[in-house]
Protein backbone atom coordinates (compact mmCIF):
# COMPACT_ATOMS: atom_id res chain seq x y z
CA UNK A 1 0.00 0.00 0.00
CA UNK A 2 1.42 3.70 -1.14
CA UNK A 3 1.07 6.16 1.98
CA UNK A 4 1.36 9.69 0.82
CA UNK A 5 3.63 11.84 1.93
CA UNK A 6 2.89 13.97 4.55
CA UNK A 7 2.58 17.92 3.74
CA UNK A 8 3.16 19.99 5.96
CA UNK A 9 1.11 24.13 6.09
CA UNK A 10 4.49 25.54 5.49
CA UNK A 11 4.85 23.31 2.70
CA UNK A 12 1.67 24.27 0.93
CA UNK A 13 2.71 28.18 1.88
CA UNK A 14 6.27 28.12 0.39
CA UNK A 15 4.75 26.24 -3.01
CA UNK A 16 2.21 28.63 -3.32
CA UNK A 17 4.53 31.73 -2.95
CA UNK A 18 6.54 30.00 -5.38
CA UNK A 19 3.43 30.14 -8.49
CA UNK A 20 2.81 33.38 -7.39
CA UNK A 21 6.74 34.47 -8.08
CA UNK A 22 6.22 32.94 -11.04
CA UNK A 23 3.41 34.62 -12.49
CA UNK A 24 3.75 37.41 -15.27
CA UNK A 25 1.78 40.36 -13.09
CA UNK A 26 0.70 43.63 -14.94
CA UNK A 27 3.72 45.92 -13.33
CA UNK A 28 6.32 43.45 -14.98
CA UNK A 29 4.71 44.14 -18.39
CA UNK A 30 4.06 47.86 -17.63
CA UNK A 31 8.01 47.77 -16.47
CA UNK A 32 9.05 46.04 -19.98
CA UNK A 33 6.46 48.30 -22.11
CA UNK A 34 8.04 51.20 -20.93
CA UNK A 35 11.87 50.61 -21.25
CA UNK A 36 11.04 49.55 -24.58
CA UNK A 37 9.54 52.95 -25.41
CA UNK A 38 12.31 55.07 -23.94
CA UNK A 39 15.29 53.21 -25.03
CA UNK A 40 16.93 53.02 -21.34
CA UNK A 41 16.21 52.22 -17.99
CA UNK A 42 16.99 55.99 -17.03
CA UNK A 43 14.40 57.21 -17.98
CA UNK A 44 11.68 54.76 -18.03
CA UNK A 45 12.68 54.54 -14.11
CA UNK A 46 11.99 58.75 -14.19
CA UNK A 47 8.30 57.81 -16.19
CA UNK A 48 7.20 55.31 -14.07
CA UNK A 49 8.58 56.95 -10.58
CA UNK A 50 11.04 54.21 -9.93
CA UNK A 51 14.22 53.02 -9.50
CA UNK A 52 16.86 51.42 -12.26
CA UNK A 53 17.66 49.01 -9.94
CA UNK A 54 13.59 47.63 -9.21
CA UNK A 55 13.25 47.93 -13.28
CA UNK A 56 16.10 46.01 -13.71
CA UNK A 57 15.11 43.37 -11.62
CA UNK A 58 11.27 42.92 -12.53
CA UNK A 59 12.94 42.56 -16.16
CA UNK A 60 15.39 39.74 -15.02
CA UNK A 61 12.49 38.03 -13.05
CA UNK A 62 10.29 38.16 -16.48
CA UNK A 63 12.92 36.53 -18.87
CA UNK A 64 13.67 33.83 -15.97
CA UNK A 65 10.03 33.23 -16.23
CA UNK A 66 9.81 33.20 -20.09
CA UNK A 67 13.53 31.40 -20.24
CA UNK A 68 14.97 34.08 -22.86
CA UNK A 69 16.22 37.15 -23.07
CA UNK A 70 13.71 40.46 -24.78
CA UNK A 71 16.60 42.40 -25.03
CA UNK A 72 19.82 41.69 -27.48
CA UNK A 73 22.29 43.30 -25.28
CA UNK A 74 21.93 44.95 -21.60
CA UNK A 75 21.59 48.44 -22.96
CA UNK A 76 18.09 47.73 -23.58
CA UNK A 77 17.93 49.28 -26.69
CA UNK A 78 17.26 46.14 -28.92
CA UNK A 79 14.58 43.61 -28.57
CA UNK A 80 15.16 40.03 -29.58
CA UNK A 81 12.84 38.25 -31.48
CA UNK A 82 10.56 37.51 -29.04
CA UNK A 83 10.94 40.22 -27.13
CA UNK A 84 9.48 42.18 -30.12
CA UNK A 85 6.24 39.52 -29.48
CA UNK A 86 5.87 39.99 -26.13
CA UNK A 87 5.91 43.72 -26.24
CA UNK A 88 2.81 44.07 -29.00
CA UNK A 89 1.14 41.40 -26.84
CA UNK A 90 1.86 43.10 -23.61
CA UNK A 91 0.63 46.63 -25.72
CA UNK A 92 -2.43 45.38 -25.89
CA UNK A 93 -2.98 43.45 -22.56
CA UNK A 94 -2.32 46.71 -20.95
CA UNK A 95 -4.57 49.08 -22.90
CA UNK A 96 -7.28 46.42 -21.67
CA UNK A 97 -6.31 46.80 -18.22
CA UNK A 98 -6.22 50.47 -18.03
CA UNK A 99 -9.36 50.51 -19.94
CA UNK A 100 -11.41 48.34 -17.46
CA UNK A 101 -9.70 50.21 -14.61
CA UNK A 102 -10.85 53.34 -15.88
CA UNK A 103 -14.71 52.28 -16.54
CA UNK A 104 -14.46 51.21 -13.12
CA UNK A 105 -13.48 54.04 -11.01
CA UNK A 106 -15.69 56.06 -13.81
CA UNK A 107 -18.75 53.30 -12.91
CA UNK A 108 -17.87 53.87 -9.50
CA UNK A 109 -18.38 57.65 -9.63
CA UNK A 110 -21.20 57.84 -11.12
CA UNK A 111 -24.23 56.78 -8.81
CA UNK A 112 -26.95 57.71 -11.45
CA UNK A 113 -25.94 56.07 -14.09
CA UNK A 114 -22.88 56.00 -16.88
CA UNK A 115 -23.36 56.23 -20.80
CA UNK A 116 -19.87 55.18 -22.67
CA UNK A 117 -20.35 56.61 -26.64
CA UNK A 118 -17.59 55.85 -29.74
CA UNK A 119 -17.70 57.08 -32.75
CA UNK A 120 -16.29 57.87 -35.97
CA UNK A 121 -15.16 61.75 -36.02
CA UNK A 122 -17.32 62.62 -39.29
CA UNK A 123 -20.43 61.66 -37.33
CA UNK A 124 -19.73 62.38 -33.68
CA UNK A 125 -20.50 65.91 -33.92
CA UNK A 126 -23.49 66.26 -36.44
CA UNK A 127 -26.03 63.97 -33.83
CA UNK A 128 -24.27 63.90 -30.15
CA UNK A 129 -24.68 67.67 -29.20
CA UNK A 130 -28.26 67.25 -29.53
CA UNK A 131 -28.76 63.82 -28.52
CA UNK A 132 -27.05 63.85 -25.11
CA UNK A 133 -28.91 67.14 -24.35
CA UNK A 134 -31.83 65.05 -24.86
CA UNK A 135 -30.57 62.22 -22.65
CA UNK A 136 -29.96 64.87 -20.18
CA UNK A 137 -33.13 66.17 -19.94
CA UNK A 138 -34.86 63.05 -19.73
CA UNK A 139 -32.49 61.45 -16.87
CA UNK A 140 -30.57 64.80 -15.04
CA UNK A 141 -27.42 63.54 -13.16
CA UNK A 142 -26.61 60.81 -15.71
CA UNK A 143 -22.81 60.63 -16.64
CA UNK A 144 -21.58 60.51 -20.42
CA UNK A 145 -18.33 59.61 -22.17
CA UNK A 146 -17.78 59.97 -25.61
CA UNK A 147 -14.88 59.61 -27.72
CA UNK A 148 -13.58 59.77 -31.70
CA UNK A 149 -12.32 56.64 -33.01
CA UNK A 150 -11.95 55.09 -36.03
CA UNK A 151 -14.02 52.12 -37.12
CA UNK A 152 -12.40 48.94 -35.84
CA UNK A 153 -11.68 50.68 -32.66
CA UNK A 154 -15.27 51.39 -32.10
CA UNK A 155 -16.08 47.91 -32.87
CA UNK A 156 -13.51 46.75 -30.49
CA UNK A 157 -14.62 49.12 -27.59
CA UNK A 158 -18.19 47.10 -27.89
CA UNK A 159 -17.24 43.76 -28.08
CA UNK A 160 -14.78 44.35 -24.97
CA UNK A 161 -17.41 46.58 -23.11
CA UNK A 162 -15.74 49.42 -23.45
CA UNK A 163 -18.60 51.37 -24.58
CA UNK A 164 -22.70 51.12 -24.86
CA UNK A 165 -23.06 52.59 -27.87
CA UNK A 166 -21.58 53.40 -31.19
CA UNK A 167 -21.06 54.88 -34.85
CA UNK A 168 -19.89 53.10 -37.18
CA UNK A 169 -18.69 52.87 -41.14
CA UNK A 170 -19.94 49.65 -42.85
CA UNK A 171 -22.11 46.95 -41.85
CA UNK A 172 -20.26 44.32 -39.11
CA UNK A 173 -21.71 40.99 -38.07
CA UNK A 174 -21.46 41.36 -34.27
CA UNK A 175 -23.21 38.75 -31.40
CA UNK A 176 -24.95 40.68 -29.01
CA UNK A 177 -24.90 44.50 -30.91
CA UNK A 178 -27.93 45.65 -32.56
CA UNK A 179 -27.79 47.99 -35.70
CA UNK A 180 -29.71 50.60 -37.12
CA UNK A 181 -29.04 52.07 -40.98
CA UNK A 182 -28.57 55.70 -40.07
CA UNK A 183 -27.33 57.08 -43.85
CA UNK A 184 -25.38 56.64 -46.75
CA UNK A 185 -22.92 59.39 -48.08
CA UNK A 186 -21.19 58.91 -51.34
CA UNK A 187 -17.69 58.95 -52.09
CA UNK A 188 -15.86 61.19 -53.79
CA UNK A 189 -12.04 63.12 -54.82
CA UNK A 190 -10.48 65.37 -52.41
CA UNK A 191 -7.63 67.36 -53.24
CA UNK A 192 -6.11 70.56 -52.89
CA UNK A 193 -7.96 73.56 -54.88
CA UNK A 194 -4.94 73.63 -56.93
CA UNK A 195 -4.94 69.91 -58.13
CA UNK A 196 -5.38 69.56 -61.76
CA UNK A 197 -8.50 67.26 -61.57
CA UNK A 198 -9.64 69.99 -59.09
CA UNK A 199 -9.97 72.39 -62.06
CA UNK A 200 -10.65 69.99 -64.84
CA UNK A 201 -14.23 70.69 -66.04
CA UNK A 202 -15.45 66.88 -66.39
CA UNK A 203 -15.74 64.79 -63.22
CA UNK A 204 -12.41 62.77 -63.67
CA UNK A 205 -12.34 59.11 -63.66
CA UNK A 206 -11.63 56.45 -61.33
CA UNK A 207 -8.23 55.74 -63.90
CA UNK A 208 -7.36 59.56 -63.69
CA UNK A 209 -7.67 59.80 -59.28
CA UNK A 210 -5.53 56.99 -59.03
CA UNK A 211 -2.94 57.79 -61.42
CA UNK A 212 -2.59 61.40 -60.10
CA UNK A 213 -0.32 60.80 -56.61
CA UNK A 214 -2.83 58.38 -54.75
CA UNK A 215 -3.09 57.84 -51.15
CA UNK A 216 -4.88 54.89 -50.44
CA UNK A 217 -7.07 55.19 -46.49
CA UNK A 218 -8.64 52.65 -44.77
CA UNK A 219 -12.14 53.91 -45.84
CA UNK A 220 -11.29 53.09 -49.54
CA UNK A 221 -12.11 48.79 -48.55
CA UNK A 222 -15.69 49.93 -48.18
CA UNK A 223 -15.94 50.92 -51.53
CA UNK A 224 -17.80 48.16 -53.45
CA UNK A 225 -16.42 48.62 -56.65
CA UNK A 226 -14.51 46.00 -58.20
CA UNK A 227 -12.52 48.32 -60.95
CA UNK A 228 -11.68 50.79 -58.39
CA UNK A 229 -10.57 47.92 -55.64
CA UNK A 230 -8.49 46.71 -58.54
CA UNK A 231 -7.00 49.35 -59.42
CA UNK A 232 -5.98 51.11 -55.48
CA UNK A 233 -4.83 47.69 -55.16
CA UNK A 234 -1.45 48.42 -56.61
CA UNK A 235 -1.07 51.94 -54.93
CA UNK A 236 2.04 52.92 -53.65
CA UNK A 237 0.90 55.20 -50.46
CA UNK A 238 -1.17 54.19 -47.64
CA UNK A 239 -1.80 56.64 -44.78
CA UNK A 240 -3.84 55.47 -41.68
CA UNK A 241 -3.66 58.74 -39.65
CA UNK A 242 -6.18 61.48 -40.69
CA UNK A 243 -3.90 64.01 -40.11
CA UNK A 244 -0.96 62.83 -41.97
CA UNK A 245 -3.45 62.16 -44.59
CA UNK A 246 -4.88 65.67 -44.72
CA UNK A 247 -1.41 66.92 -44.54
CA UNK A 248 -0.66 65.20 -47.89
CA UNK A 249 -3.31 65.53 -49.65
CA UNK A 250 -3.22 69.75 -48.99
CA UNK A 251 -0.20 69.82 -51.41
CA UNK A 252 -0.85 69.95 -54.78
CA UNK A 253 0.97 66.28 -55.35
CA UNK A 254 -1.32 63.94 -53.86
CA UNK A 255 -5.30 62.85 -54.05
CA UNK A 256 -7.34 61.09 -52.19
CA UNK A 257 -10.78 59.44 -52.11
CA UNK A 258 -13.17 60.00 -48.76
CA UNK A 259 -17.07 59.70 -48.25
CA UNK A 260 -18.82 63.29 -48.35
CA UNK A 261 -19.67 63.48 -44.88
CA UNK A 262 -15.64 63.48 -43.64
CA UNK A 263 -15.24 66.50 -45.58
CA UNK A 264 -16.80 68.53 -43.54
CA UNK A 265 -14.89 67.73 -40.74
CA UNK A 266 -11.41 68.72 -43.30
CA UNK A 267 -9.91 72.08 -44.01
CA UNK A 268 -11.81 74.38 -46.04
CA UNK A 269 -8.63 74.95 -48.67
CA UNK A 270 -9.59 70.83 -49.87
CA UNK A 271 -11.54 70.19 -52.55
CA UNK A 272 -14.82 67.36 -52.77
CA UNK A 273 -16.06 66.30 -56.18
CA UNK A 274 -17.37 63.30 -57.74
CA UNK A 275 -15.80 60.14 -59.61
CA UNK A 276 -17.14 59.29 -62.81
CA UNK A 277 -17.82 55.83 -62.82
CA UNK A 278 -17.99 55.22 -59.00
CA UNK A 279 -21.65 55.60 -57.34
CA UNK A 280 -20.66 53.35 -54.24
CA UNK A 281 -21.47 54.62 -51.12
CA UNK A 282 -20.13 54.53 -47.27
CA UNK A 283 -23.08 53.09 -44.91
CA UNK A 284 -22.70 54.63 -41.48
CA UNK A 285 -24.53 51.95 -38.54
CA UNK A 286 -25.59 52.88 -35.36
CA UNK A 287 -24.64 49.75 -32.85
CA UNK A 288 -26.04 49.07 -29.18
CA UNK A 289 -24.41 46.86 -26.76
CA UNK A 290 -27.25 44.64 -26.01
CA UNK A 291 -25.85 43.79 -22.12
CA UNK A 292 -24.81 47.19 -21.16
CA UNK A 293 -24.62 48.16 -17.29
CA UNK A 294 -27.57 50.63 -17.88
CA UNK A 295 -29.56 49.68 -20.42
CA UNK A 296 -32.89 51.32 -20.42
CA UNK A 297 -30.41 54.46 -20.65
CA UNK A 298 -28.64 53.00 -23.47
CA UNK A 299 -31.60 51.67 -25.50
CA UNK A 300 -32.83 55.93 -24.86
CA UNK A 301 -30.11 57.36 -26.39
CA UNK A 302 -29.87 54.71 -28.97
CA UNK A 303 -33.47 55.71 -30.33
CA UNK A 304 -32.61 59.35 -30.20
CA UNK A 305 -30.08 58.75 -32.64
CA UNK A 306 -31.67 56.53 -34.63
CA UNK A 307 -34.58 58.58 -35.10
CA UNK A 308 -32.02 61.77 -35.96
CA UNK A 309 -32.84 63.70 -39.17
CA UNK A 310 -30.06 62.38 -41.16
CA UNK A 311 -31.16 63.57 -44.42
CA UNK A 312 -32.25 67.15 -43.31
CA UNK A 313 -29.01 67.71 -42.17
CA UNK A 314 -26.46 65.75 -44.64
CA UNK A 315 -28.88 68.37 -47.07
CA UNK A 316 -27.75 71.13 -45.31
CA UNK A 317 -24.04 70.87 -45.07
CA UNK A 318 -24.18 69.25 -48.42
Amino acid sequence: MYFWPHISQTNIIEANFRINEMTIKMEMLRCFSTVVQTGNLAEAAVRLSRTQSALSMSLKQLEEHLGQRLFETDRKNRLTPLGTQVFELAQQQLRDYDNTIRAIETTASSPKGLIRIVSVPSVSGLVFPSAIDQLNNLYPGIKVELRDTDTQQVINALIQNHADIGIASGHHALNGIQQHLLFEDRFGLVCSPNNPLARQVDDPHISEVVSSGFVRNELCELIDCSEFQEIVSSALVTVHNTMSLIGMVRTANWVTVLPQQVVHLLPSDLSFRPIAGLTAKRPVYALLREHSQFPGYAMDLFNIVCKFDWKEQIVKLG
